[in-house]
């Protein structure tokens, strides 16, 4: 039995244990048994993508589409396809990512949620942004229109996607000042809500940024900061990727000793993980 049966068996355990241990007599009223599952579902596939665990995440994130689609609950399949999108441009596969992503555009639409369009519209728009398709004047275009539309108390986690965005539209557009300041909004509402592995994401952006800007100190202590919140939620593919970013940092400064020292912790964790994939990149970077 493999680590990805095993992780999902063991989910399922657990959950079939939580909903059969009520002696609540059985509502005469509205039945959420589907979407509570179908919620903890999404909520687990989605830490385990801030995780970098995407074959688990695309896992949890399937069953939970199953029950979304079961329950018949629009909302539930939005944000399914919304998370499943991530998940799939994450593993490279980018038109299938695409088709999620206006998937959760079309269905928003025919129920016709502001909230929820202007969420699908701004995802999509990220990933034409990371996969080059559109400039980042037309996303930050996108994104001015619709993040007004984001409003309800419960969307914080969408709200800060929004301002997550828009930094990355203003770092490529080399707005470096305005591009931080966007993503320390993100960051500031995830650090509220102890979202730890999507604040360490934040500083980790925030690292790129000033390494752009050519802040090299800023860049570095950025990534200390992301690398101490991924150790709090041992969050290994976080760590792995902070490290082999300081070791980019160090190199683009000339500082090839205190390069080559990122570079190996990164490649022992990817290695630890078993992603040789990963551990190869590493090793491309040490070696130019």
């Amino acid at each position: 039995m493999n680590k990805i049966t095993r992780t999902i068996i063991l989910f399922f355990a657990a959950l079939l244990i939580f909903t059969s241990c009520s002696s609540q007599p059985k509502s005469q009223g509205d039945i959420f048994d589907l979407r509570i599952q179908a919620e903890t579902l999404l909520e687990s596939g989605n830490s385990e993508a801030a995780k970098g665990n995407f074959e688990n995440a695309l896992i949890l994130l399937n069953e939970s589409m199953r029950r979304a689609i079961l329950a018949d609950d629009p909302s539930l399949l939005i944000r399914c396809s919304l998370s499943r999108g991530n998940v799939l441009f994450s593993l490279g596969h980018t038109d299938e990512a695409f088709l999620e992503w206006e998937h959760a555009v079309t269905e928003a639409q025919k129920i016709r949620n502001s909230e929820l369009l202007a969420i699908s519209r701004i995802y999509h728009a990220r990933g034409m942004l990371v996969s080059g398709r559109d400039s980042a004047r037309s996303v930050l275009d996108i994104v001015n229109r619709e993040q007004g539309n984001i409003k309800s108390k419960n969307a914080q986690l969408y709200t800060a996607f929004t301002w997550q965005v828009r930094g990355l539209a203003l770092r490529a557009m080399g707005s470096y000042t305005e591009a931080e300041a966007a993503v320390r909004r993100s960051l500031q509402i995830h650090e509220k809500g102890k979202y730890l592995e999507n604040a360490s994401y934040d500083w980790y952006t925030i690292a790129s940024i000033r390494s752009l800007s050519g802040n090299t100190a800023g860049a570095l202590a950025a990534l200390e900061s992301s690398i101490a919140l991924d150790r709090r939620v041992e969050n290994s593919w976080g760590l792995a990727a902070s490290w082999r970013a300081m070791g980019d940092v160090y190199s683009k400064s000339g500082r090839t000793p205190e390069a080559r020292e990122a570079y190996i912790r990164a490649i022992t964790i990817y290695a630890a993980m078993g992603n040789d994939y990963e551990v190869l990149e590493t090793e491309r970077r040490m070696n130019l």
